[in-house]
């Protein structure tokens, strides 16, 4: 059998590639390269730029989590794929770099796609309407692929754990992230007879925290801000830095007035809360808007909850800062 027609049997027989017509196949398999893996061999490391995705020919390819425990780091096998399977879609998809490594445990045989003098911007700028459907088939397959990590994240093993922190959580500030909020936020919305208020807030003056003092002044502004909010703010409401110096603070189970006393109790923790170290002893006090969206008073949604809430800090700074505003407030 010649190397295409290999390949295109191999694409064809793959889940991800199932539902392609025969010539949308034929130009994914020129864009491929097969190679042989020998035993213990890395295909990928952690750190590694993802930008391929593999199939598995023949063998067994093993994904290891390395982990630091104490003193030691320890590795833990997250997945094994087999003959058939195809894997590191996720990371090609959104661009970001491995956070695993992907060893043969045995002789295999993997399919690359892209092959490596190419890239995926390359096939999409070769055939746009067959890169179209590409890309919504890796979509599909990087939604699934994540709804079936979110469910083995229920396990409460150590290294789960380790895991929801790294998929989870801000590495500057240690909150929660802007991904624990869009995807566990829809779970708090279950009950519309049960409130749930999301508090967004922006420093007003944070920018002159770095232009001032500088962009590292101003990220250890902002880890003490979120050292504060965490001590302040109690389980099971949940803190998360969403982009740049936005923060979000969830509150189960608390209606409109109550966020509005939480989001006062903040804004005077933020007003006094001492920043000299990182403005070289000089007094400096943090301005801080807030916006309030209630469920289901505001939104009925998760992604419109927290539509409503972002936007009003910034309407906030507008109106000379250090404000609090709820939707009806625009």
């Amino acid at each position: 059998m010649s190397d295409i027609k290999e390949k295109i049997n191999l694409l064809s027989r793959t889940e991800l590639f199932r539902p392609c017509e025969r010539e949308m196949v034929e130009q994914i398999a020129e864009f491929c390269s097969l190679c042989k893996v020998p035993k213990n061999k890395t295909i990928f490391g952690t750190g590694d730029p993802g930008n391929s995705l593999y199939i598995v020919k023949s063998g067994e390819i093993s994904v290891i989590q390395h982990i630091q425990h104490m003193e030691n780091q320890q590795e833990h096998e997250i997945a094994r794929y087999s003959k058939g399977d195809f894997f590191g879609e996720v990371d090609m998809l959104m661009n970001t770099q491995r956070n695993a490594e992907a060893r043969a445990v045995e002789d295999s045989e993997i399919l690359r796609f892209p092959r490596e003098d190419k890239t995926l911007q390359d096939f999409l700028l070769a055939s746009p309407p067959t890169g179209a459907e590409l890309l919504r088939l890796f979509m599909q397959a990087a939604a699934a692929r994540i709804r079936r990590a979110n469910a083995l994240l229920k396990d409460n093993s150590p290294w789960v754990q380790e895991m929801r922190a790294q998929v989870y959580g801000d590495k500057l500030t240690g909150l929660y992230n802007k991904t624990f909020l869009e995807e566990q936020l829809p779970s708090y919305l279950g009950n519309p007879s049960e409130p749930v208020s999301l508090l967004s807030m922006k420093a007003d003056n944070f920018k002159l925290i770095n232009d001032t003092f500088g962009h590292e002044a101003g990220d250890q502004a902002l880890v003490a801000v979120g050292a504060a909010l965490s001590k302040h703010v109690l389980a099971p409401a949940v803190v998360v830095r969403l982009v740049g110096n936005e923060i979000a603070c969830l509150f189960p189970g608390i209606s409109k007035d109550m966020a509005l006393e939480q989001a006062q109790n903040i804004r005077s923790l933020l007003n006094s809360l001492d920043l000299s170290a990182m403005t070289e002893g000089k007094p400096f006090k943090l301005s801080v808007s807030i916006g309030i969206a209630v469920f289901p008073n505001h939104a009925k949604t998760a992604e419109s909850l927290i539509a409503c809430a972002r936007e009003l800090p910034l309407i906030g700074r507008e109106r000379g800062g250090n404000k609090i505003l709820f939707p009806e407030d625009k």
